[in-house]
């Protein structure tokens, strides 16, 4: 028997059974772990931007340097940078603190500095050996106590990082200021045999790590403003800083 044509038409239409669908496959521990972290340290620890970001200040430092050293006498001028945030990357550390739902504490970070286990930042091997190449001098300042200060030297010299004074926080309740040590730097009475220094630039990740520089400069005017990308090169750090007290 032959069947009408409607009926054959809405036959041949009839959807067919739908296929099972797979329920999304669990997120991986390592992600899962990721997503658990503030979103700073996953930005500082995952993304270009913040890799773009330290070649990009880096090699901006680079080309204002090479336009300020013509005048300048090799070995008679420096470049002084902070080191954590700055040439070296403690994210790990604060990776390790999320995860245990705790914030700094001084034993925990003399623990990790122990470990001389910090990494190099982007851009950072390459601008020290062009400030080296060009007849300068590398000055670390830090404020990593004293006590730390063997185990940074430690990290640096085996990260390859071309340093030639490393000055850590001096003991006291003014130890974390780093104008002191900016004008030792200067003046030549930062280390025995070390002479007075023309410093011709500035690298770091606190605004703190710039001469008399505070978070008021926030509201700085353009004599200030102008100094930054000039003399002065400032690298994002969203994980910790003055700016969070």
């Amino acid at each position: 028997m032959r069947l009408p044509i409607a009926i054959l038409f809405l036959a041949g239409c009839a959807p067919a059974t739908a296929p099972a669908v797979s329920p999304a496959p669990a997120p991986s521990s390592a992600t899962a772990e990721s997503l658990a972290l503030p979103t700073s340290v996953r930005w500082t620890r995952g993304s270009a931007e913040h890799r773009m970001l330290f070649e990009q200040v880096y090699a901006g430092a680079t080309r204002a340097l090479d336009s300020l050293v013509r005048a300048q006498d090799v070995g008679e001028w420096a470049v002084i940078l902070d080191a954590d945030e700055t040439i070296i990357d403690n994210s790990e550390y604060q990776r390790r603190r999320a995860l245990l739902d705790s914030g700094f504490t001084a034993s925990s970070w003399s623990a990790w500095v122990a470990e001389r286990a910090a990494t190099t930042l982007p851009g950072a091997r390459q601008f020290l050996s062009h400030v080296r190449d060009r007849g300068g001098r590398v000055v670390i300042v830090t404020n990593r106590t004293q006590a730390e200060c063997p185990d940074t030297r430690a990290n640096l010299e085996a990260l390859e990082l071309a340093t030639d004074l490393v000055l850590c926080r001096v003991d006291g309740p003014q130890g974390s200021d780093k104008n002191a040590r900016f004008a030792a730097v200067q003046s030549g009475n930062a280390a025995v045999g070390f002479p007075p220094m023309n410093v011709l630039l500035w690298v770091g990740d606190n605004i703190q790590d710039f001469p008399a520089l505070t978070q008021a400069a926030r509201d700085a005017g353009p004599e200030v403003i102008s100094l930054f990308g000039r003399r002065y090169f400032i690298l994002p750090n969203p994980m910790y800083g003055s700016w969070d007290r």
